[in-house]
């Protein structure tokens, strides 16, 4: 879905070719893993997407993505689906000895060079999960960003629902019930997307390891709870972008095109094999390049969002290779935050990989969503299920006593040292013991001045150009 698309509508023949080259591809990707054609190389490789707002001077969305990103000229920083949004990619590197810091550098030193960009043009950058500023009225094609394959994905989600408007129901604190006539609702959902490339034999156990890991670890980063001045759930992403690109009744939920899953990953070729079956394509073009890299089959899997998403990588020069795309964080709230976000989850998905074909055995996938879902809208104030605890267990408790452990014993086999590790595990371990993450700093600013949606916003971006991580805030 990087790529740009030369066409905005399609033919009967259009679809008929797509579906079977993309049957094909799909074979053809299941022939590898049993050949063995991806990747074993245990030395994880990491890496992060990292979208943004750009906001005017009232600090609401500015729609001026074109005239920011040709001043800016970086080569990592691309368009995003709406003009008032950009997106940071970072550079992929080995998990290891000093990667985390590493990490951190690359992203500020992107940022600062971001920010100064806006300000020159009398702008501000924000980095959020949903903005509270935000009007229904900016989610709309007058803001959506100028290249085809946008138009195109918003035409055809519309065709596949035979016009019918996305009807918008989220019940949270309060609730929201809204219908909207495009594809947009899916700007207001800002996201920290972390890209992890493991071994092809041990994909599925850390596949699963970051399936069972999403609640606890959404929980921790959880940093979107207003949307349209609606107090809603604890990471209100979630539930909006499921409903902002349905194209489905949403009868059965694990035919949402943006969705949890069905159950315990087996191989890798299951998702695809899915992908195929189940999910109509959205944007059928006939692709002029070698079938070797399965490049239909990857422009499908890049119109099915799933939270925890398979990604087929394929590089001139080098080992076709598997990754997990892990996209259940939200932007923010600062760039130290988002990084011990990250260290948390690549080392507790190293610890838990080893745990998982027990864990499948006994424990359901049916309590594994379950727990992602209570844990988006409940944030800090959770009670999970988890195995061989009876009763169900305190999200801040399983964090603090097996999970961030967990994670600290992951990073230590991928060799960061104990110093790195620990500066980054105590930030999240802070947060906890404060019980203030962005999304409670958000509710408490509320709850001390009232819906003031600019003066919160001015607030948290004070807060975050500070630097200093959101567990230190005050309101």
């Amino acid at each position: 879905m990087g790529r740009d698309v030369g066409q905005q509508s399609f033919t009967p023949e259009d679809f008929t070719l797509f579906s079977s080259v993309l049957a094909r591809e799909t074979v053809q990707l299941a022939r590898y893993l049993d050949e063995g054609r991806f990747s074993e190389n245990a030395d994880a490789t990491i890496g992060y997407e990292l979208e943004a707002w750009i906001l005017d001077h009232r600090f609401v969305p500015a729609a001026k993505n074109e005239s920011f990103l040709d001043s800016l000229r970086h080569p990592r920083v691309v368009p995003e689906l709406s003009r008032f949004n950009i997106e940071i990619n970072g550079e992929p590197r080995a998990l290891a000895a000093g990667s985390l810091s590493a990490m951190q550098h690359e992203m500020q030193q992107t940022w600062n060079a971001c920010q100064q960009v806006a300000h020159a043009q009398g702008l501000s950058l924000l980095l959020i999960g949903t903005l509270p500023t935000i009007r229904e009225s900016d989610l709309s094609l007058k803001n959506i960003s100028h290249l085809n394959r946008y138009y195109a994905l918003n035409q055809r989600i519309f065709e596949e629902r035979g016009g019918k408007a996305v009807h918008i129901e989220i019940a949270g604190r309060e609730k929201l019930d809204t219908h909207h006539h495009d594809c947009m609702l899916e700007a207001g959902t800002t996201s920290f997307q972390l890209h992890l490339a493991v071994p092809s034999r041990r994909f599925t156990d850390f596949y699963n390891a970051a399936q069972m890991l999403s609640a606890p670890l959404i929980a921790a980063g959880a940093n979107s709870p207003y949307l349209f001045h609606h107090d809603l759930w604890s990471e209100t992403r979630v539930p909006l972008f499921e409903q902002a690109v349905e194209t489905s009744d949403g009868s059965d939920r694990h035919r949402l095109r943006v969705l949890f899953g069905s159950n315990w990953l087996r191989s890798a070729s299951e998702i695809f094999s899915e992908n195929e079956k189940y999910f109509k394509p959205l944007l059928p073009i006939f692709l002029k390049e070698l079938s070797d890299s399965l490049p239909h089959l990857r422009l499908h899997n890049g119109t099915i969002w799933r939270w925890n998403r398979i990604i087929p990588g394929f590089s001139p020069g080098e080992t076709p290779h598997l990754r997990i795309e892990h996209r259940i964080l939200p932007a923010g709230p600062t760039v130290v935050d988002m990084v011990a976000n990250a260290a948390l989850f690549f080392g507790a998905v190293t610890t838990y990989a080893d745990r998982m074909p027990a864990i499948t055995a006994d424990f359901t996938f049916a309590s594994c969503e379950e727990n992602f879902y209570r844990a988006a809208k409940e944030g800090l104030s959770t009670v999970l299920r988890w195995p061989a605890v009876s009763d169900g267990v305190d999200v801040v408790t399983l964090l603090l006593q097996e999970i961030l452990p967990a994670a600290a014993e992951g990073l230590a086999r991928r060799g960061i040292s104990d110093a790195e590790s620990a500066y980054y595990l105590d930030i999240v371990r802070q947060r906890l013991y404060n019980r203030q993450n962005g999304t409670e700093w958000q509710r408490r600013f509320i709850a001390k001045h009232g819906k003031k949606w600019q003066e919160l916003t001015i607030r948290y971006l004070e807060n975050q150009r500070s630097g200093f991580p959101v567990h230190e805030w005050d309101v």
